[in-house]
């Protein structure tokens, strides 16, 4: 059995009120990719569980997680793994699939237990799922490109989209990273907001002495959280999410909610923000 923490959904009003502390406690997780260490965050928002295994040369399998309330984990629970490490291994429904970084495994409902095995470090994302869609090991060559932004407004970047409908069948997850070209650091702006779905994002390939701010909130009540390598943040369907980094970097981010439309954002106007 792995436990998880429980992080419960707040209404943006309480949200207004809380100090850096009070953030977060609510929205940022760290304490990820610890070796031969499972971590666990179960969100409330859309019920997704996000967190990391890394194996570290061993084995470590995921079955059982209490606030699932089922007998197995991916019971009626679709799931993602995004290799951020070297090449690892991850075996489930009686198949072995190795990959490398920067590759990523998509899981199906009722798949069984999933064992991870290696030198990879797997940031794994999990949804409620309604019907099983095929597990499949999605390479970089597989992923659908989408090259957006300048470097004049210094976010000119590549969207490395994986599950994707044009790409590989999910019930709900949507998942895929954001990689910067050099001296661009600015992440999702102008902002925009989905209220029919949440989103999580993981930033990583920061160096030791970078971070990244990451602004949420309300259009008109924002507030910016300070993120570190490998720190993940929940971002609520009311806020928007956008960051810029002091150094360059790269993002992983994942929705789940009513629908699997990439395009389903209310963009926000950039005199709208405060």
């Amino acid at each position: 059995m792995t436990e998880a923490e429980t992080r419960y959904a707040i209404d943006p009003a309480t949200a207004r009120g809380l100090d850096t502390e009070g953030l977060r406690a609510q929205f940022h997780v760290d304490g990820l990719f610890r070796p031969g260490e499972v971590k666990l965050v179960y969100s409330h928002y859309d019920r997704l569980i996000l967190g990391s295994v890394v194996p570290d040369g061993g084995s470590l399998t995921l079955d059982t997680v209490p606030q699932t309330g089922t007998e197995a984990f991916l019971e009626r629970r679709e799931m993602a793994a995004l290799n951020i490490g070297e090449t690892g291994t991850i075996a489930v429904g009686g198949e072995t699939h190795t990959f490398e970084r920067g590759e990523v495994l998509y899981i199906g409902m009722g798949a069984g237990p999933v064992e991870f095995s290696g030198a990879g470090r797997f940031y794994v994302l999990s949804a409620p799922a309604h019907r099983t869609c095929p597990t499949r090991l999605i390479r970089l060559a597989d992923a659908r490109r989408v090259e957006l932004g300048a470097r004049e407004t210094a976010n000119e970047r590549v969207i490395l989209q994986f599950l994707h409908p044009e790409v590989c069948e999910s019930c709900q997850l949507l998942m895929g990273y954001t990689q910067f070209a050099e001296g661009s650091l600015w992440n999702t702006m102008p902002a925009h907001l989905h209220e029919r779905r949440m989103e999580a994002y993981l930033y990583f390939d920061l160096s030791a002495d970078q971070r990244v701010f990451h602004f949420m909130g309300e259009p008109d009540q924002t507030r910016h959280i300070v993120m570190a390598n490998e720190e993940a943040v929940i971002s609520p369907p009311w806020s928007i999410h956008s960051g810029a980094g002091t150094g360059s970097y790269t993002f992983c981010w994942a929705m789940a909610g009513d629908n699997v439309d990439f395009t389903d954002m209310d963009m926000v106007p950039m005199e709208a923000l405060r």
